[in-house]
């Protein structure tokens, strides 16, 4: 009995180690449980969003299922489709700060969105794509009869007419282009057309024509990124909108923060104007200010006496994006919530970075928020208010709450149970005129049909048209290509050798045998010429003091006249100022086209020749306009513009 015992104890004994290796693989399953979806939900919604709305721009959603106005600062998922009507324009913002400009006439469709990967079909219209390339990610760009592939930053158009014809025009860096003529890398410089039936033409980038000057003002515009110091490097891309509509002051208990300068009313509070829209299960924050992106899906907000309402960013490595961190409370009758402050729970379904938890991971009756109490409460008007209604189908009705919600009702954890209905899922709620729809061709899309032709195909080798079959390279018609490819080799094959031979030609020329005219190259006779002509006229060129100086040689081979070419311009204005002064014109415009202060005649003569001696002097102070810049400040538009709507509720 004894021995049999002890046979059982060591059999157990030895299966002991294992059970801390099967807790261990347990944990990690849950772990990876846990995060994966969390993950993908966040990164998904928040990859891109719509930052620009001009005109009725509608959009169709897997939530909305038809086509509804939208909105900027809309999140955008694949599936979804955009339309710009006639008199319209739309830009889509990336993370890494790329944008998608969309013309009027224009259908862009969302394809694939994945882990710095982007797809997106035009089906007809003109795209202009600034894509930075960060962190390594791709962007797919497919046509009717093209797919245009990207790997490095650069700037490039797509447009597409009605009968497919696609002209890609690459304007900085390269692309990949692919149709049934095969494959080919255009560029920069080069326009490549391609059609049906193998169609494929190069030709040299024309003149850039209104839609491409507006699109450079907006890239020259967002070069901007004064607040970039404050943020942490995931939000930089969002600088401009906190440059253009606030400013950044120290608070000691945070630190730097923002806070907005262009506010609708005086009672104005963080998450009012604008509407909760349900997207992909979710409530989501779709604000209608043009900077109310990054403040609302990042970061938390506080208020100060002497500053008003304040956004605080982030800390570095802790950078989530949400849905909109607010606490809520609502009843039958209305629905209210007031912004997080700093530190402050956020219960979500989801994971949302540190003071967040995820209740669908947890059994929500083991939460006791009997006593939050949240610090914003506290605040005037902090509190939004509005009716059932109003939140469910977007129409504005009247509700009377005499009293804080936060300090009379029970803090409801998570988002409010209300079933979301077809207003709910529009991210706004008003009519567009029928001549502004969409045609018949684009409301017949369908997006996974789509998906199906045209493939996400990152390996650069691969085909995106022939899956599985390496793609051929294209032949396309005209002879502009090989002066472009030479233009991206190293600068030493294309640098004339002229260039570097002939300085050294012409200085030891000057300094050591004096004579000009055995050593001027031939390309120069002419600008000599005309460098003299102007000192032939009046009494300047037989002034005593300049005898001395002129050689046996002719007037035209002067040694003064003679300098290297980055001085040639000094001797013109020095030679400029005595033969004008000396026949007492008021000219005002000196050589290139650059103002000059009118000369005074009544000074006497040998003063006048005695300027050239301060040829310098006078040279700086006809070159001061230069560093007098052009009225590129006077534009005051946000790429982050868009229409404001009223308060989304009563204010408390």
């Amino acid at each position: 009995m004894n021995m049999k015992l002890n046979q059982k104890e060591k059999e157990e004994n030895q299966m002991e180690p294992s059970k801390p290796f099967k807790m261990m693989r347990l944990i990690l399953f849950l772990s990876m449980l846990f995060l994966l979806p969390a993950t993908s939900y966040s990164a998904e919604l928040g990859d891109l969003r719509i930052s620009l709305i001009d005109g009725d721009v509608q959009i169709k959603t897997i939530d909305t299922g038809d086509w509804v106005p939208a909105s900027i600062n809309e999140p955008l998922m694949d599936g979804d489709i955009l339309w710009v009507p006639d008199d319209g324009r739309a830009a889509v913002q990336f993370r890494d700060g790329s944008y998608v400009r969309l013309d009027e006439n224009t259908s862009l469709e969302v394809l694939t969105l994945e882990r710095n990967s982007y797809q997106f079909y035009l089906t007809e219209g003109r795209a202009y794509v600034n894509f930075k390339a960060a962190r390594g990610s791709f962007l797919q760009m497919d046509t009717p009869v093209s797919s245009v592939r990207v790997y490095d930053p650069s700037i490039f158009r797509v447009d597409v007419g009605r009968d497919d014809l696609t002209r890609i025009h690459v304007i900085r860096g390269r692309v990949d282009a692919e149709s049934d003529a095969g494959k080919m890398t255009v560029n920069y410089g080069n326009t490549l057309t391609l059609g049906r039936n193998r169609y494929a033409e190069i030709n040299p980038l024309g003149q850039p024509d209104a839609w491409d000057r507006w699109n450079a003002e907006r890239d020259r515009r967002l070069e901007s990124r004064a607040s970039a110091r404050y943020l942490p490097d995931e939000l930089q891309p969002y600088s401009p909108d906190f440059d253009e509509h606030g400013k950044w002051v120290y608070v000691r208990e945070y630190g730097n923060v923002w806070t907005p300068t262009v506010v609708v009313s005086a009672g104005w509070a963080p998450y009012r104007v604008g509407r909760w829209v349900w997207m992909r299960g979710d409530y989501v924050w779709v604000s209608y200010e043009p900077w109310g992106w990054a403040p609302y899906h990042y970061g938390r907000w506080a208020f100060a006496a002497t500053i008003g309402w304040f956004w605080v960013p982030p800390v570095r490595g802790a950078v989530y994006w949400g849905p909109g961190f607010v606490g809520w409370v609502y009843t039958p009758t209305y629905v209210s919530w007031v912004p997080l402050a700093p530190r402050e729970i956020y219960y979500g379904h989801g994971y949302y970075g540190p003071h967040s938890v995820n209740i669908t991971r947890v059994n929500v009756t083991n939460i006791n928020v009997t006593n939050v109490v949240y610090k914003n409460v506290h605040v005037h008007n902090s509190v939004t208010v509005v009716h059932h209604d109003t939140f469910v189908h977007g129409k504005q009705r009247d509700v009377q709450v005499r009293e804080n919600p936060f300090l009379k009702e029970k803090v409801h954890v998570g988002r409010p149970d209300i079933k979301p209905e077809r207003a709910t899922r529009m991210p706004a709620v008003r009519d567009i005129p029928e001549r502004k729809r969409p045609p018949e061709k684009i409301r017949e899309i369908q997006v996974k049909e789509t998906r199906e032709k045209r493939p996400l195909v990152k390996q650069r080798t691969d085909s995106v048209l022939t899956p599985g079959k390496p793609p051929r390279q294209m032949e396309a018609k005209g002879n502009e290509v090989k002066p472009y490819v030479q233009r991206n080799e190293p600068v030493k094959k294309t640098m004339p050798p002229e260039r570097t031979g002939t300085p050294k030609e012409y200085k030891p020329a000057e300094r050591t045998t004096g004579k000009p005219a055995e050593t001027r190259p031939t390309g120069r006779e002419t600008e000599k010429a005309r460098e003299v002509k102007p000192a032939d006229r009046g009494p300047a060129r037989t002034s005593p003091e300049r005898t001395p100086d002129v050689k046996p040689a002719p007037p035209t081979s002067r040694p003064q006249d003679v300098r290297p070419p980055e001085r040639a311009p000094q001797e013109k204005q020095k030679e400029y100022g005595p033969a004008e002064k000396s026949q007492g014109k008021g000219q005002e415009q000196g050589p290139g086209g650059r103002d000059i202060e009118k000369p005074q005649e009544q000074r006497p003569q040998g003063r006048e020749m005695e300027r050239p001696q301060n040829g310098r002097t006078l040279g700086q102070r006809m070159n001061t306009p230069r560093e007098v810049k052009s009225d590129e400040k006077k534009v005051d538009s946000s790429e982050n513009s868009g229409r404001t709507r009223g308060q989304a509720g009563r204010i408390l």
